[in-house]
């Protein structure tokens, strides 16, 4: 990579991880980038999970300094997503590389149609009236969700939030922090399982998680004071660029002219 690709990636990862903490789907930026600067999709899906450690460990600190986060209350699900997040890991390190680039591409798709009908603002909108399901109802969601993360990791934020908000119970200020931890907790043992397949980019994972650290400090700091409006269109534009080029659309599109 030369040096203005790694600047390139620390600025995407300072939008990733301002986005993650303050929102979700940061990593719906970061995965396209990592593999239209050449990585391989499944070293692109491991080496954002470095990032996504660091980050998280900085939000998850900022947000117990503010009294956001109660680790007693959201380890039993946590450890729900753990166990989802290894089979999820274990499925992503197997699966055909062809396979999982259209994978990515099906899911930059979906979330550009959840964007569209904004689905933080629904979920917003249950969360006063919120209730929580049955403990065992929550293992089981969270164990899902968790399986997803492990996979594939970008999107997983706003199926937590759902989780924590519609599942468990939390007002969204609460369920946003806990979304951090509980992928805090999940992401190491998966990470661990990518190096293991040796399928992590040292270089370009530090300088994404310098980027990430650098956008979580901020948006966990600030949580309750900054608006994420202005992120929705940017992100609509990169996930349909995005799926467009890895369908290989944009190729046949350039090659025309």
């Amino acid at each position: 990579m030369e040096f203005l690709d790694y600047i390139l990636i620390a600025g995407v990862g300072l939008m990733a991880g301002f986005i993650n903490v303050l929102a979700a789907s940061g990593s719906m930026l970061v995965l396209p980038m990592l593999i239209f600067l050449g990585l391989p999709a499944s070293v692109a899906n491991a080496t954002n999970r470095v990032a996504i450690i660091l980050q998280n460990i900085v939000a998850v600190r900022n947000f117990r300094q503010q009294r956001m986060l109660s680790f007693k209350d959201t380890w039993p699900i946590a450890i729900a997503a753990l166990v989802g997040a290894v089979i999820g890991a274990f499925i992503a390190v197997e699966i055909n590389e062809k396979y999982l680039e259209y994978t990515i591409a099906s899911l930059l798709v979906l979330m550009f149609f959840l964007l569209i009908f904004k689905p933080s603002a629904w979920i917003k909108g249950k969360a006063p009236e919120a209730k929580g399901l049955h403990i065992g109802w929550q293992l089981l969601i969270f164990f899902f969700i968790g399986l997803y993360g492990g996979f594939i990791q970008a999107g997983v934020g706003l199926f937590l939030l759902a989780g924590l908000v519609m599942g468990v119970g939390h007002e969204l200020v609460k369920a946003n922090a806990a979304k951090v931890f509980i992928v805090l907790v999940y992401t190491p043992l998966a990470l661990a399982i990518f190096i293991w397949n040796d399928l992590v980019n040292w270089e370009a994972g530090l300088v994404l998680a310098a980027g990430n650290m650098t956008g979580a400090f901020f948006a966990s700091r600030y949580a309750r004071r900054i608006g994420a409006a202005f992120i929705r269109y940017l992100l609509m534009v990169v996930l349909i660029a995005s799926a467009l080029k890895m369908y290989g659309v944009l190729d046949w599109f350039i090659a025309l002219w």
